[in-house]
C-alpha cells in the first residue's frame, strides 16, 4: 500500500462521529423513514442528523401526538415510524401512544432521551427509570451500553416491533451516548432487518374450517385491522365473491373490501352478529369491539373460525370450533385453496341473506330519514350525508369522538384499506390530528394530491387542536371537520347555558358534560394561516367543503354546528333521561 493510501485510510479511521449521527444512520439502515417528536435536550442533535440522512422529520406540539402519528405511519407503511421525546416528562407523554400502539397491534419505535450515565440516582435534571418504566408499555425497551452498540439494538428493535404481533418498541439513549464521539472505523452498522416471516396454518385446520363454513346456515366474515395490516385484501376479496359470503368489516377494516360492495352488511351489524351460526374472523378480536363473543350479542352456539397471527389471541373469550394461526394473506390463500379444489357457493337466495337484506334496507330508511330532516341546528346524519357526497374515494377518513365516530361510520364510505384510522382498540380521544397528520406525510410522499380528511367530535379536537399550527406549518393535505354540539355526548345552546350560569359559578351549576356554547375552533387554523369556516346549515357545509377540497395550498377547518342535543337515533336511552334530568334539575334551581 502507498503512504498516500495509507495516509488516507488512517484519516478515515481517526474521523470522528457523535451518537446522533449512529443513531440516525442505525435509523436509516433499517429503512425507517419518518420522526416525529418534540425536540429539547438532549435529542435535538438526533432530529438534525436525521434531516440530514434523508428522513423526514416532523416537530410535533406534544408527545402525545407525536406518538400517536408515528404509530400511525407503522400501520399505513409496515414500518415503524419513530417518535423522538425528550427525558422524564417527555417520554410519560409518549407513553398512551405506546400502549395505543400496543393495543392496536401497530409497530412503533419511541427514542428518548435520558439522564448522563454517570448522574444516575442523583438526582439528575429529569431523572427516571425509563427502561423499566416502558416495559409495561412496549414489546421491547433497552439502552445500549455504548455508542458501539447502538446499531444491534435499533436493528433489535426494529424488528421486534414488526414481527409476530407488531407493537411498541423503546430505545433509551443517555446523554452522554448522544454527544461522545468515537471514531467512525469502531461503528459496525447491522444489515437492515428480513422482513416478518410468513407463517402458514396447519393443512388439517384449514380443510376443517372449510368444512365448517361449508355447513354454515347463517355464515359470517369479520374483517378486521388486522387484514389490512396483513394486506389480504386481494384475497379476501377473492373470498368474499367466490364463496357469495356476507361480510362485516370493524372500524378499522373498513375499506379491505369496499363499503358500497354488495356483501357488505355493515347497515346489518346487530342482526348479522346475532344471528350468525359461523363466523369467520380474519384479524378481528373478540374483544369490547365485538362484544366479546358472548351472548346476547351473539348465539349461544355460534362458531367462530379465528384466524390471528398471534397464538395467545386464539379462544380468548370464547372457544373456537377452529383456530387457524399464521399471516392473514397466506391463511385466506390457503382456505382459497380449499375452494378452489372444491368449489362451493353460499346460495345467495337463501332465508338469511334475505333477512340481512331487509334488516340493511330498514336500517338505511331511518338513517336516509334523519339524513333529509331540514330543522336547525343539524343533526349528525345530516351533516355525515352532506359530508360523504363530496368526499373524494381516495382519500383517508381520520375520526374520533363518541357519537361522531360512532357515526361517522356508519355513513362515512371507505373504498381503499387502510384507509381509515381512529380510536381503534384502546378507544384512545386525541389520536385525530396526530394520526392525520401521519396519514399526511405519507400521503405527499406516496400519492401526492390525495386528501385526509378528519373528523373531529369537539370534545376530541381539544386533546389535540394545537396540532393545527403543526399541519399549517408543513402546509399539509388536511381538511379538518369539527362536529359541533357544544359538550362530551351532549351540551346546551348559548341562551341555556346562559340561563344556568345565573345559578351560581359554572364549577358548581354546570354538568361534567358540557363545553363553551358556539366555540369559533376554526379561528385556531386561521391565527396560523389556514382557512377557516364556521357553518350552520347543510348549505353552507357543502359550499365550504367543496372550496375546502378544491383549495389544494392550505389546509381548512370547518367548524358545524349541530343541535346540543342531537343523538345517534330518536330513542331515549337511560343515560339521557338522567343527563336531560340534571338539565331540568340545574334550570330550575331557586
Amino acid at each position: 500500500m502507498s503512504e498516500s493510501n495509507s495516509a488516507e485510510r488512517g484519516n478515515r479511521d481517526e474521523e470522528q462521529v457523535p451518537g446522533a449521527k449512529v443513531i440516525a444512520q442505525a435509523l436509516k439502515t433499517q429503512g425507517v423513514k419518518y420522526m416525529f417528536g418534540v425536540v429539547g435536550i438532549p435529542v435535538t442533535e438526533i432530529a438534525f442528523a436525521a434531516q440530514e440522512l434523508g428522513i423526514r422529520y416532523v416537530g410535533m406540539r406534544n408527545e402525545q401526538a407525536a406518538c400517536y402519528a408515528a404509530s400511525a405511519v407503522g400501520y399505513l407503511t409496515d414500518r415503524p415510524g419513530v417518535c423522538l421525546v425528550t427525558s422524564g416528562p417527555g417520554l410519560i407523554n409518549a407513553l398512551t401512544g405506546m400502549a395505543n400502539a400496543n393495543m392496536n397491534c401497530w409497530p412503533l419505535l419511541v427514542i428518548g432521551g435520558s439522564c448522563e450515565r454517570s448522574q444516575e440516582t442523583m438526582g439528575a435534571f429529569q431523572e427516571l427509570p425509563q427502561v423499566e418504566t416502558c416495559r409495561l408499555y412496549s414489546k421491547f425497551s433497552a439502552r445500549p451500553s455504548s455508542i458501539q452498540a447502538i446499531p444491534s439494538i435499533i436493528e433489535k428493535a426494529v424488528r421486534s416491533s414488526i414481527y409476530g404481533r407488531p407493537g411498541a418498541c423503546y430505545v433509551d439513549m443517555p446523554a452522554d451516548i448522544v454527544d461522545l464521539k468515537v471514531n467512525v472505523s469502531s461503528i459496525k452498522y447491522v444489515e437492515c432487518c428480513m422482513p416478518p416471516p410468513v407463517s402458514m396454518a396447519d393443512g388439517s385446520a384449514v380443510c376443517m374450517a372449510a368444512s365448517v363454513l361449508r355447513n354454515a346456515k347463517q355464515p359470517l366474515i369479520i374483517i378486521g385491522k388486522g387484514a389490512a395490516y396483513a394486506r389480504a385484501e386481494e384475497a379476501v376479496w377473492k373470498l368474499v365473491e367466490q364463496c357469495k359470503l356476507p361480510f362485516l368489516p370493524t372500524p378499522m377494516g373498513k375499506g379491505v373490501i369496499p363499503d358500497n360492495h354488495p356483501n357488505c352488511v355493515g347497515a346489518a351489524r346487530s342482526r348479522a352478529l346475532q344471528f350468525a351460526d359461523v363466523i369467520v374472523l380474519f384479524g378481528a378480536r373478540l374483544n369490547w369491539i365485538l362484544h366479546f363473543g358472548l351472548p346476547p350479542r351473539f348465539r349461544p352456539d355460534v362458531k367462530f373460525i379465528q384466524v390471528d397471527i398471534c397464538a395467545e389471541e386464539l379462544g380468548n373469550n370464547v372457544r373456537p370450533a377452529v383456530t387457524l394461526l399464521g399471516d392473514i394473506n397466506a391463511v385466506t390463500k390457503q382456505l382459497l385453496e380449499q375452494f378452489d379444489r372444491t368449489p362451493w357457493q353460499y346460495p345467495p337466495e337463501s332465508k338469511w341473506w334475505k333477512t340481512l337484506r331487509e334488516k340493511m334496507k330498514s336500517n338505511e330508511a331511518v338513517t336516509k330519514e334523519l339524513a333529509s330532516k331540514n330543522s336547525l341546528p343539524m343533526n349528525y346524519f345530516t351533516v355525515f350525508y352532506h359530508v360523504q357526497e363530496q368526499l373524494p374515494k381516495d382519500c383517508f377518513v381520520v375520526s374520533e369522538g363518541a357519537n361522531t365516530m360512532d357515526i361517522g361510520r356508519t355513513v362515512l364510505q371507505n373504498y381503499l384499506p387502510r384507509h381509515r384510522l381512529d380510536a381503534g382498540t384502546f378507544g384512545t380521544m386525541g389520536v385525530g390530528l396526530g394520526f392525520a397528520i401521519a396519514a399526511a406525510v405519507v400521503a405527499k410522499d406516496r400519492n401526492p394530491g390525495q386528501r385526509v380528511i378528519c373528523v373531529e367530535g369537539d370534545s376530541a379536537f381539544g386533546f389535540s387542536g394545537l396540532e393545527v399550527e403543526t399541519i399549517c406549518r408543513y402546509n399539509l393535505p388536511i381538511v379538518l371537520l369539527v362536529v359541533n354540539n357544544n359538550g362530551i355526548y351532549q351540551g346546551f345552546n348559548a341562551d341555556t347555558w346562559k340561563e344556568m350560569l345565573k345559578f351560581g359559578d359554572a364549577t358548581f351549576v354546570a354538568p361534567p358534560l358540557s363545553l363553551l356554547p358556539n366555540a369559533h375552533y376554526e379561528q385556531v387554523m386561521t391565527a396560523f394561516g389556514g382557512n377557516g369556516y364556521f357553518v350552520q346549515t347543510p348549505e353552507e357545509l357543502q359550499k365550504c367543503l367543496s372550496q375546502s377540497l378544491a383549495d389544494t395550498t392550505k389546509p381548512s377547518l370547518i367548524n358545524i354546528m349541530i343541535e346540543p342535543q342531537a343523538t345517534r337515533k330518536p330513542q331515549v336511552f337511560e343515560n339521557q333521561r338522567t343527563f336531560r334530568s340534571s338539565i331540568s334539575f340545574i334550570c330550575c334551581l331557586p
